[in-house]
Order: structure tokens, then sequence, then C-alpha cells
């Protein structure tokens, strides 16, 4: 795939693909959350590991296969940079729904 895209493409869609997925994930979350008394650290915990589960692929193809170094540090770069603006701004979210 890093033939035919250049880079900045291809880290933009993975970081808000990601910036997507983990924004919505962590309000839902929240709102669940909320309603079954859970704590926030624990719902945090566990948005945290997601995040790291769906980067893990990337990280272990760049770790694996240095000839396809180059697509993959893109997409890993944008896969983290979207799951931490995501998971750093989604509790402002959920704090003004109520939900924290």
């Amino acid at each position: 795939m890093g033939e035919f895209l250049p880079d900045y493409l291809i880290r933009e869609q993975a970081a808000v693909g990601a910036l997507m997925i983990f924004g919505a994930m962590r309000v839902i979350a929240a709102v669940l959350g909320y309603g079954r008394g859970w704590r926030i650290s624990a719902i945090e915990k566990c948005c945290l590991g997601a995040a790291i589960l769906y980067c893990a692929p990337q990280l272990f193809e760049l770790l694996a296969q240095t000839y396809q170094m180059h697509a993959a540090s893109a997409e890993l770069e944008g896969k983290v940079a979207g799951c931490a603006i995501a998971l750093f701004f989604a509790p402002v979210v959920s704090h003004k729904l109520g939900y924290e």
C-alpha cells in the first residue's frame, strides 16, 4: 500500500479512523459505566488497553518485516496519534454530557 499512497495520506486516514473509533467508544463506555456504577479509572484502563491492542498489528509488522517499514510506520503513527487525541479529549465530552 505504501507504494501507491503517500505517507501523509496513510497517516491521516489511520488517525481519523482511530479518532472516531476511540472517541465514540470512550463516550459510550462512560455512559454504560455511569449506568452500572463502574469507576471511571477502570473504564480509562480498558480503553487504553483497547487502544494498545488496536495498534499492536502495525507494531508487530514494523518489528517483524523491515522491508515494509515505511508504510507500517506511517500507519502506526496515525493510529497512535488518533488514539491519543481521542482518549485525551473524550473525557471532556463525557463530562459535558454529565457522565463523569
